[in-house]
Protein backbone atom coordinates (compact mmCIF):
# COMPACT_ATOMS: atom_id res chain seq x y z
CA UNK A 1 0.00 0.00 0.00
CA UNK A 2 2.54 2.14 -0.82
CA UNK A 3 1.33 3.88 -4.12
CA UNK A 4 -0.41 6.95 -3.64
CA UNK A 5 -3.44 6.01 -5.74
CA UNK A 6 -4.14 3.16 -3.37
CA UNK A 7 -5.55 5.43 -1.16
CA UNK A 8 -6.57 8.09 -3.35
CA UNK A 9 -8.84 10.10 -0.32
CA UNK A 10 -6.63 9.77 2.38
CA UNK A 11 -3.49 10.60 0.41
CA UNK A 12 -5.34 13.87 -1.14
CA UNK A 13 -6.55 15.02 1.90
CA UNK A 14 -3.58 15.04 4.05
CA UNK A 15 -1.27 15.78 1.16
CA UNK A 16 -2.09 18.21 -1.93
CA UNK A 17 -5.77 19.07 -0.69
CA UNK A 18 -5.09 19.33 3.00
CA UNK A 19 -6.62 23.08 2.95
CA UNK A 20 -9.96 22.19 2.01
CA UNK A 21 -9.88 19.35 4.79
CA UNK A 22 -11.19 18.71 8.00
CA UNK A 23 -10.16 16.27 10.70
CA UNK A 24 -7.18 15.09 12.22
CA UNK A 25 -4.68 12.88 12.40
CA UNK A 26 -7.66 9.65 12.63
CA UNK A 27 -9.46 10.59 10.12
CA UNK A 28 -10.66 13.70 7.04
CA UNK A 29 -13.39 14.71 5.55
CA UNK A 30 -12.99 17.70 2.44
CA UNK A 31 -14.68 20.70 3.15
CA UNK A 32 -19.10 19.75 2.50
CA UNK A 33 -19.23 22.85 0.51
CA UNK A 34 -16.22 21.75 -1.89
CA UNK A 35 -17.14 17.50 -1.59
CA UNK A 36 -18.30 14.16 -0.14
CA UNK A 37 -15.22 13.02 0.38
CA UNK A 38 -14.01 11.18 3.68
CA UNK A 39 -10.88 8.65 4.94
CA UNK A 40 -9.74 6.85 7.96
CA UNK A 41 -6.02 6.71 8.59
CA UNK A 42 -6.50 2.95 9.13
CA UNK A 43 -8.44 0.21 10.37
CA UNK A 44 -8.03 0.71 14.35
CA UNK A 45 -10.64 1.58 16.55
CA UNK A 46 -9.99 5.09 17.08
CA UNK A 47 -9.29 6.13 13.59
CA UNK A 48 -12.52 4.35 12.92
CA UNK A 49 -14.61 6.56 15.45
CA UNK A 50 -13.03 9.48 14.34
CA UNK A 51 -14.42 8.73 10.63
CA UNK A 52 -17.84 8.07 11.90
CA UNK A 53 -18.08 11.24 13.96
CA UNK A 54 -16.96 13.40 11.20
CA UNK A 55 -20.01 11.81 8.81
CA UNK A 56 -22.30 12.01 11.25
CA UNK A 57 -21.28 15.56 11.80
CA UNK A 58 -21.03 16.43 8.22
CA UNK A 59 -23.88 13.58 6.07
CA UNK A 60 -23.70 12.17 2.48
CA UNK A 61 -19.94 11.47 2.73
CA UNK A 62 -18.12 8.92 0.13
CA UNK A 63 -15.44 6.70 0.39
CA UNK A 64 -13.25 5.20 -1.71
CA UNK A 65 -11.13 2.53 -0.80
CA UNK A 66 -8.57 -0.20 -2.76
CA UNK A 67 -10.88 -3.13 -3.37
CA UNK A 68 -9.30 -6.41 -1.17
CA UNK A 69 -7.66 -3.45 0.19
CA UNK A 70 -7.08 -3.28 4.38
CA UNK A 71 -9.54 -0.67 4.40
CA UNK A 72 -12.19 -2.01 1.98
CA UNK A 73 -14.82 -2.86 4.17
CA UNK A 74 -13.88 -0.68 7.37
CA UNK A 75 -16.73 1.40 7.52
CA UNK A 76 -17.97 4.07 9.94
CA UNK A 77 -20.29 2.88 12.70
CA UNK A 78 -24.21 3.84 13.04
CA UNK A 79 -23.67 5.87 9.94
CA UNK A 80 -26.24 4.74 7.14
CA UNK A 81 -24.70 2.77 4.01
CA UNK A 82 -26.76 3.88 1.17
CA UNK A 83 -24.97 2.10 -1.70
CA UNK A 84 -21.53 0.79 -2.38
CA UNK A 85 -20.37 0.25 -5.96
CA UNK A 86 -17.55 -1.26 -8.03
CA UNK A 87 -15.50 1.10 -9.69
CA UNK A 88 -12.45 1.45 -12.12
CA UNK A 89 -9.46 3.47 -11.41
CA UNK A 90 -8.12 4.50 -14.44
CA UNK A 91 -4.52 6.24 -15.48
CA UNK A 92 -3.49 8.06 -18.29
CA UNK A 93 0.14 8.58 -19.53
CA UNK A 94 -0.26 9.37 -22.96
CA UNK A 95 -3.05 10.56 -24.47
CA UNK A 96 -4.08 8.63 -28.12
CA UNK A 97 -3.39 10.51 -31.43
CA UNK A 98 -5.81 13.80 -31.28
CA UNK A 99 -8.21 14.04 -34.59
CA UNK A 100 -7.70 17.26 -36.40
CA UNK A 101 -8.15 20.51 -34.88
CA UNK A 102 -11.77 20.66 -33.74
CA UNK A 103 -12.07 24.48 -33.26
CA UNK A 104 -13.87 24.04 -30.68
CA UNK A 105 -14.14 27.91 -28.57
CA UNK A 106 -13.30 26.58 -25.09
CA UNK A 107 -14.02 28.82 -21.83
CA UNK A 108 -12.40 28.70 -18.45
CA UNK A 109 -14.92 28.64 -15.60
CA UNK A 110 -14.53 29.96 -11.92
CA UNK A 111 -16.74 31.72 -9.34
CA UNK A 112 -18.60 33.48 -12.26
CA UNK A 113 -19.86 30.20 -13.05
CA UNK A 114 -20.63 28.83 -9.94
CA UNK A 115 -24.31 28.21 -10.35
CA UNK A 116 -24.40 27.21 -13.71
CA UNK A 117 -21.64 24.47 -13.04
CA UNK A 118 -24.11 22.86 -10.12
CA UNK A 119 -26.77 23.22 -11.72
CA UNK A 120 -25.44 20.84 -14.88
CA UNK A 121 -23.79 18.82 -12.80
CA UNK A 122 -26.77 18.50 -10.36
CA UNK A 123 -29.10 17.76 -13.77
CA UNK A 124 -26.61 15.16 -15.35
CA UNK A 125 -24.55 13.58 -12.13
CA UNK A 126 -21.22 12.98 -13.08
CA UNK A 127 -20.39 12.06 -9.65
CA UNK A 128 -20.32 13.86 -6.75
CA UNK A 129 -20.18 17.84 -7.18
CA UNK A 130 -20.86 20.67 -4.56
CA UNK A 131 -21.26 24.51 -4.44
CA UNK A 132 -17.63 25.13 -4.27
CA UNK A 133 -16.22 22.40 -6.36
CA UNK A 134 -15.26 24.54 -8.84
CA UNK A 135 -12.56 25.83 -6.52
CA UNK A 136 -10.26 23.10 -7.04
CA UNK A 137 -9.36 24.46 -10.02
CA UNK A 138 -8.77 23.63 -13.86
CA UNK A 139 -12.87 23.23 -15.02
CA UNK A 140 -13.31 24.65 -18.66
CA UNK A 141 -16.54 24.58 -20.28
CA UNK A 142 -17.99 24.97 -23.38
CA UNK A 143 -21.13 27.50 -24.28
CA UNK A 144 -23.89 27.16 -26.48
CA UNK A 145 -26.27 29.85 -26.98
CA UNK A 146 -25.78 31.52 -23.89
CA UNK A 147 -25.26 28.33 -22.36
CA UNK A 148 -23.17 26.40 -20.65
CA UNK A 149 -23.56 22.97 -22.68
CA UNK A 150 -20.43 21.19 -21.48
CA UNK A 151 -17.80 21.06 -18.76
CA UNK A 152 -14.43 19.36 -17.64
CA UNK A 153 -12.28 19.82 -14.80
CA UNK A 154 -9.58 18.42 -11.98
CA UNK A 155 -10.62 17.15 -8.53
CA UNK A 156 -7.90 14.49 -6.14
CA UNK A 157 -4.61 15.41 -6.12
CA UNK A 158 -2.03 13.04 -5.40
CA UNK A 159 1.78 12.89 -5.66
CA UNK A 160 2.29 12.75 -9.27
CA UNK A 161 -1.50 12.70 -9.95
CA UNK A 162 -4.32 14.55 -10.74
CA UNK A 163 -8.07 13.43 -11.22
CA UNK A 164 -9.97 14.13 -14.46
CA UNK A 165 -13.46 15.07 -13.19
CA UNK A 166 -16.62 16.95 -13.52
CA UNK A 167 -17.03 16.26 -17.22
CA UNK A 168 -20.59 16.36 -18.19
CA UNK A 169 -22.51 17.57 -21.45
CA UNK A 170 -26.21 19.11 -21.19
CA UNK A 171 -29.09 16.75 -22.83
CA UNK A 172 -29.82 19.65 -25.11
CA UNK A 173 -25.83 19.23 -26.44
CA UNK A 174 -24.69 15.84 -26.35
CA UNK A 175 -23.48 13.51 -29.34
CA UNK A 176 -21.44 16.48 -30.66
CA UNK A 177 -17.92 15.17 -28.65
CA UNK A 178 -18.06 18.00 -26.11
CA UNK A 179 -17.34 15.67 -23.21
CA UNK A 180 -14.33 13.78 -25.32
CA UNK A 181 -12.95 17.13 -26.50
CA UNK A 182 -12.91 18.87 -23.04
CA UNK A 183 -11.62 15.91 -21.25
CA UNK A 184 -8.51 15.74 -23.94
CA UNK A 185 -7.86 19.53 -23.11
CA UNK A 186 -7.82 18.52 -19.22
CA UNK A 187 -5.71 15.44 -19.22
CA UNK A 188 -3.46 16.99 -22.10
CA UNK A 189 -2.61 20.00 -19.75
CA UNK A 190 -2.16 17.23 -16.88
CA UNK A 191 0.17 15.33 -18.34
CA UNK A 192 1.99 18.78 -19.62
CA UNK A 193 2.66 19.61 -15.93
CA UNK A 194 4.56 16.33 -15.82
CA UNK A 195 2.04 14.64 -14.45
CA UNK A 196 -0.17 10.97 -14.53
CA UNK A 197 -4.00 11.76 -15.17
CA UNK A 198 -6.25 9.31 -13.17
CA UNK A 199 -9.98 9.24 -12.77
CA UNK A 200 -12.63 6.34 -10.87
CA UNK A 201 -15.66 5.13 -13.17
CA UNK A 202 -18.73 2.75 -12.55
CA UNK A 203 -17.29 -0.39 -13.39
CA UNK A 204 -20.33 -1.76 -14.94
CA UNK A 205 -20.72 1.75 -17.14
CA UNK A 206 -19.14 0.44 -20.22
CA UNK A 207 -20.07 3.35 -22.65
CA UNK A 208 -18.11 5.53 -19.93
CA UNK A 209 -14.96 3.02 -19.84
CA UNK A 210 -14.83 2.91 -23.30
CA UNK A 211 -14.76 6.48 -24.03
CA UNK A 212 -12.23 6.95 -21.41
CA UNK A 213 -10.17 3.74 -23.19
CA UNK A 214 -10.31 5.81 -26.58
CA UNK A 215 -8.56 8.86 -24.90
CA UNK A 216 -5.50 6.48 -24.03
CA UNK A 217 -6.86 5.62 -19.99
CA UNK A 218 -6.18 2.00 -18.81
CA UNK A 219 -7.46 0.76 -15.48
CA UNK A 220 -5.13 0.71 -12.54
CA UNK A 221 -7.06 -1.13 -10.00
CA UNK A 222 -10.34 -1.50 -8.74
CA UNK A 223 -12.18 0.34 -6.16
CA UNK A 224 -15.27 0.61 -3.85
CA UNK A 225 -16.91 3.35 -3.86
CA UNK A 226 -19.60 3.68 -0.39
CA UNK A 227 -21.97 6.40 -0.21
CA UNK A 228 -23.37 7.02 3.22
CA UNK A 229 -26.38 9.10 4.38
Amino acid sequence: MDHPLDRPLWNALTGRLSEAALGDAHAVRIDPEVGVFAAAADASPDSVAALAALCRAHPGAGLVELEGGPMDGVLPTRVEIISRNPCLQMICEALTPAPEDDGLEVVVLGDADAAEMLALATLTKPGPFRPRTHRLGGFIGVRRDGRLAAMAGRRLRVEGHTELSGVCTHPDFRGHGLATALSRRVVAAILAEGETAFLHAYATHEATVALYESLGFHARARVTYTVLA
